[in-house]
């Protein structure tokens, strides 16, 4: 007889493809593209109880959204040695469920390094994918959400809740990947050379493939910024968000910054900003790739994450890799 789990992970797959199909068909294609959640600030009048340093000490973004789905026992029985964090978006269901049996599955080193995956999601305009995904997290146990509207423009608030998930729900792990879900992670690679269980855990520490450069001013392009939100010349190095890796510390030290630094739709940016204010300087990393590159056996056994795979990409290079350990390049 088949399990009740395995009984509603197939009624899951099943209700995403007709889902799915049915949007396809009966609604207009969008771009989910909203509006960066920014507080407007209004000017206020000074009263005599209101002072300089309380007006500094305000928060400029209080992440005022609160937790519609929310694993928060996650970490009660153990502290994780690592935890991923995977921004996603409500039609990848397939994506997501490629990384759980491939890279992403926690049962993966055993007993010996804890893993813990979780799936970043904002709110969906269309309440049809958020019952959807309501249904996953309720077998799966590994989708966080928050009531902001999740767009490209809102990439920044789902990075900013993953902090707040391990601050608060996980603040005894030793490390945390962020990274997207077209993402193929060479954890062998990730665990065993990059943040060696064995040895000291470190702290305020950042690394990824580190970008130097500046706002790209034309309109017309994806990570257009505007004067107006960022004036200075040059971005301070930062990762690419399509993969880095830091120690637990500090998603608590970037939470608590973001609080009082302006937001930027630019995620990865973001975060550069923030770790500049703290004082941590991100560590270049050649193994974290943010382009696509052709499968090869020897070449991935060297890398640490690769851009633009496909869920069925996953899978043929997980297999292929795992299968045959016994290789020398």
């Amino acid at each position: 007889m088949p399990s009740k789990v395995s009984c509603l992970y197939l009624l899951t797959v099943v209700c995403w493809a007709s889902a799915l199909w049915y949007l396809s068909l009966s609604r207009p294609s969008t771009s989910y593209v909203g509006q960066l959640s920014i507080p407007i600030r209004q000017k206020t009048k000074l009263n005599k109880n209101t002072t300089i340093s309380n007006i500094r000490t305000r928060p400029l973004n209080p992440h005022a959204f609160d937790f519609v789905i929310n694993e928060p026992k996650k970490c009660d029985v153990e502290a994780p040695f690592l935890v991923i964090l995977i921004s996603t978006t409500h039609k990848e269901f397939d994506a997501r469920q490629a990384i759980r049996e491939t890279w992403g599955d926690e049962s993966t080193f055993g007993d010996g390094v804890r893993i813990l995956t979780l799936f970043l999601l904002g709110r969906n305009t269309d309440p049809v994918l958020n019952q959807m995904v309501e249904q996953e997290s309720q077998i799966f146990h590994d989708v966080v959400v928050e009531d902001f509207i999740d767009s490209y423009h809102n990439l920044t608030l789902k990075t900013l809740m993953g902090m707040r998930w391990v601050a608060t729900f996980c603040p005894k792990a030793q490390y945390v990947l962020k990274t997207d879900s077209d993402i193929f992670v060479n954890m062998e690679n990730l665990v065993y050379n990059l943040l060696k269980p064995t040895t000291k855990p470190r702290r305020r520490y950042f690394t990824g493939y580190v970008i130097n450069g500046g706002p790209i001013r034309d309109m017309r392009s994806k990570w257009y910024m505007p004067r107006d939100l960022y004036p200075e010349a040059k971005y301070p190095p930062f990762c690419s968000g399509t993969g880095y890796v830091f120690s637990a510390d500090v998603a608590e030290l970037i939470y608590k910054t973001s609080l009082h630094t302006r937001l930027l739709h630019l995620e990865d940016v973001y975060v550069g900003l923030c770790l500049r204010k703290l004082g941590i300087h991100p560590f270049q990393n050649s193994g974290f790739n943010h382009w696509k590159m052709a499968y090869s056996l020897c070449r991935y056994r060297r890398v640490v994450t690769v851009h633009q795979i496909s869920p069925e990409e996953m899978h043929r290079i997980w297999n292929d890799m795992t299968s045959k350990k016994h290789l020398k390049c």
